[in-house]
């Protein structure tokens, strides 16, 4: 956001120069970012939070700049024919308090959502007090539409807006200078004479400034003539009732929306103003009578005319702030012994705050809060306040009293060690998200009870993720859309479910890696040999993957297994789920193409999803020497062809139950389908290794342990081959 300190300082008498001034107002929380320009051309990039809408406008930060050095804030006073001039009360920021600023022609103050009446200048009515509860309007008639003069044009240049003319230009104005959004109407567009403010009737279309067209649906909230919306309620203006050279009679309108209802219809019509913007946040309430006069002005000062009676006030409902009871002995608890109530008493009244002595033994005070300043409702916010003005260097430095230790969750320890091994297998740790779409929450966690947000930023970021696999594949996809071909990324964090309407945090660790680099880490430089065939190749790089997955849980205490049991999301024949004794633990493999391209991913990827709960259970291995055996091993061939329902680990466990003393292990050395064997049946080349750590094995025994080993296959429904 950019202001302009030269307009600053029309609303305070500045003594420093703009680099100290932005220095200042960064030390207390309206951040400046930037300086460019020189001279009356100066411009602030600002960083104002999303809390201060107060503070997103020049009048507002001068607001702060008068409080910093102690120095009065000028009162806005728009200069009006007499009879539409508004009384103000005395001291600064009178103008725009309003609570005790009428105008003494006004309509009176509804209680409940009316017609203004024949006798007002221009009937109101307002049918949505709940989203409206006061709007503001003046007339001006006979003027003329016109380019704005210099100094606006030039003031709205320099904050990038692009000047239109003297009516338009003026809304602009009052929008940078005080932060309300205002509007203009032709009001010779509106038909019937009136403005109804109502909710959009179903077929209903709106053609906003920008020229679109617009479905309305029963959830908008519009501004109307007698017979057709001519606006979308603190979003944007109607097109056909805009200022043209033509018009010369204008309602000015200046309203308080809701700032719900203005977030949601932004977000329906992906339509987002500087108006939505102020709105979304919180508007002033009693900035719109003084937004109509300013706008007046400024039109009748360049384009001549006449106002038509005075300003039309509809209020439906007041929007007072409840006071906050501030105890000088809780700010002096949580800020020091330093400030005493004089000194609090004092900078709170620089912010605009009123404040009303209460209280005998404990000193305390009934803050009244500014109409502007809709971020602070409890006492600690009040504290804030002092603490900022006052100045944060001013605290001396001191910890915090502590009477504990530092604790230990559980399952760091395992937390770390996972984290090593897989920064020692090369993938890099990733934060992603923690918001998914519903379409990737039923895609990646079939069954699973979402948690929905009740105020999503987007539908792609809707409910809380179920699954960490969407987020690595989000990362992935953003590598690679940056030429970054060999990423390898990890992420280890919780995911959300409702089970049994409890919320569930369950713990997750995911690896995601890319083709390319799951083929760098292959010998002879990440070369394949193709000369087996493209299935051989791909089973290679399946391969390699698995052996991450398999060096990743070497330091857990358990037999690690492998099935068919992954997702569908995975690519059927290279994929596989992971059991640690027993119980599933994880899946990994080739994301299936058909997910690969609804993501648009330019590469196939490999991920690998755990879950840490059931993991975490089995505890670390613990780490002990084992010297290396003195005596010589003896390793036997067996090979066997079984159907395919058989599993390497059914062999496994066949074997270990022959319970041979000296069976040091069991791997699978070659895997054959094909010619001679049956097309529902593969033949398999097992290697066992026997030995002793006592004494040299004879060949005798050898020959009776390989006996009971291949007995136990044979039952297992495995015939040997000779």
């Amino acid at each position: 956001m950019k202001l302009s300190p030269q307009w600053i300082r029309d609303y305070v008498d500045l003594a420093v120069d703009d680099r100290r001034l932005a220095e200042d107002l960064t030390n207390v929380g309206i951040s400046v970012e930037g300086i460019s320009g020189a001279g009356a051309d100066t411009v602030f990039e600002m960083e104002i939070g999303t809390n201060r809408p107060d503070a997103m406008n020049h009048y507002g930060v001068a607001r702060e700049a008068a409080a910093i050095y102690g120095l009065p804030l000028k009162a806005l006073e728009p200069t009006l024919p007499s009879a539409a001039k508004a009384a103000t009360s005395n001291g600064p920021d009178a103008a725009l308090k309003g609570r005790s600023s009428t105008n003494s022609g006004r309509s009176s103050i509804n209680s409940a959502p009316t017609t203004t009446g024949e006798a007002a200048p221009f009937p109101i009515t307002v049918e949505e007090p709940a989203f409206c509860p006061r709007f503001s309007a003046r007339v001006i008639r006979n003027t003329h539409i016109k380019p704005s003069p210099e100094k606006i044009a030039r003031r709205l240049q320099l904050l990038d807006q692009r000047p239109i003319s003297n009516a338009v230009d003026a809304t602009n104005y009052v929008l940078w200078e005080i932060g309300k959004p205002t509007h203009v109407f032709d009001a010779d567009l509106l038909e019937g004479g009136q403005i109804i403010v109502r909710k959009a009737r179903a077929g209903e279309t709106l053609k906003t400034l920008d020229g679109v067209e617009r479905k309305l649906t029963t959830e908008d909230l519009v501004v109307c003539d007698a017979k057709k919306p001519v606006g979308l309620a603190g979003v944007m203006g109607g097109y056909d009732t805009m200022i043209t050279e033509k018009t010369r009679n204008i309602v000015i309108e200046s309203a308080w929306w809701d700032p719900g209802i203005v977030r949601k219809m932004s977000r329906r019509h992906a339509l987002h103003t500087d108006a939505s913007h102020r709105f979304e946040r919180g508007a002033d309430f009693e900035s719109t009578v003084i937004s109509c006069d300013l706008v007046a002005q400024m039109i009748l000062d360049s384009g001549g005319g006449e106002l038509v009676g005075d300003a039309v006030d509809v209020i439906s409902k007041r929007m007072d702030q409840a006071p906050v009871i501030l105890h000088v002995s809780e700010v002096r608890r949580i800020l020091g012994e330093g400030l005493d109530a004089g000194l609090i008493y004092r900078l709170l009244k620089r912010l605009g705050f009123e404040l009303i002595p209460e209280g005998q033994r404990d000193a305390q005070f009934r803050v009244q809060i500014p109409s502007w300043r809709l971020d602070v409702e409890r006492e600690i916010d009040v504290i804030e306040e002092i603490a900022r003005l006052h100045g944060y260097d001013k605290f001396p430095n001191t910890l915090p009293a502590y009477s504990g230790a530092v604790v230990e969750l559980p399952h760091a320890k395992m937390d770390a060690t996972l984290r090593k091994r897989a920064l020692a297998l090369g993938y890099n740790e990733a934060l992603s998200l923690t918001f998914i779409s519903h379409a990737d929450a039923e895609r990646f966690s079939s069954g699973t009870q979402v948690l929905e947000l009740e105020n999503p930023l987007s539908e792609e970021a809707s409910v809380m993720r179920t699954s960490l696999v969407p987020g690595m594949l989000d990362m992935l996809a953003w590598n690679l859309n940056r030429d970054v071909a060999e990423a390898r990324l990890f992420e280890m964090g919780s995911v959300y479910e409702l089970s049994g309407g409890e919320r569930a945090e369950p713990r997750r660790a995911c690896l995601g890696a890319t083709v390319a680099a799951v083929r760098a880490s292959l010998p002879v430089g990440g070369v394949l040999d193709v000369s087996k065939g493209e299935h051989a190749a791909s089973a290679e790089v399946f391969r390699a993957f698995k052996g991450d997955v398999e060096n990743l849980l070497v330091p857990f205490a358990c037999e690690i297994a492998f099935d068919r049991g992954a997702e569908e999301y995975f690519y059927p024949g290279r994929s596989a789920r992971v059991r640690a004794n027993g119980v599933a633990v994880g899946q990994f493999g080739q994301i299936h193409p058909a997910v690969a391209t609804a993501r648009k991913l330019r590469q196939d990827v490999f991920l690998a999803e755990f879950d840490l709960e059931q993991l975490y259970k089995v505890g670390l291995r613990a780490v002990k020497f084992v010297p290396l055996g003195r005596y010589p091993a003896v390793e036997r061939d067996f090979s066997f062809i079984f159907s395919d329902e058989v599993a390497f680990e059914q062999m496994q466990t066949a074997v270990k139950a022959t319970s041979v003393p000296e069976l040091r292990g069991l791997r699978p050395v070659e895997i054959f389908r094909g010619g001679s064997i049956a097309a529902s049946k593969y033949s398999i080349l097992l290697r066992v290794k026997f030995q002793s750590n006592e004494r040299t094995l004879r060949e005798d025994e050898v020959a009776q342990w390989s006996a009971r080993i291949v007995d136990a296959l044979t039952k297992l429904g495995g015939v040997q081959r000779v």
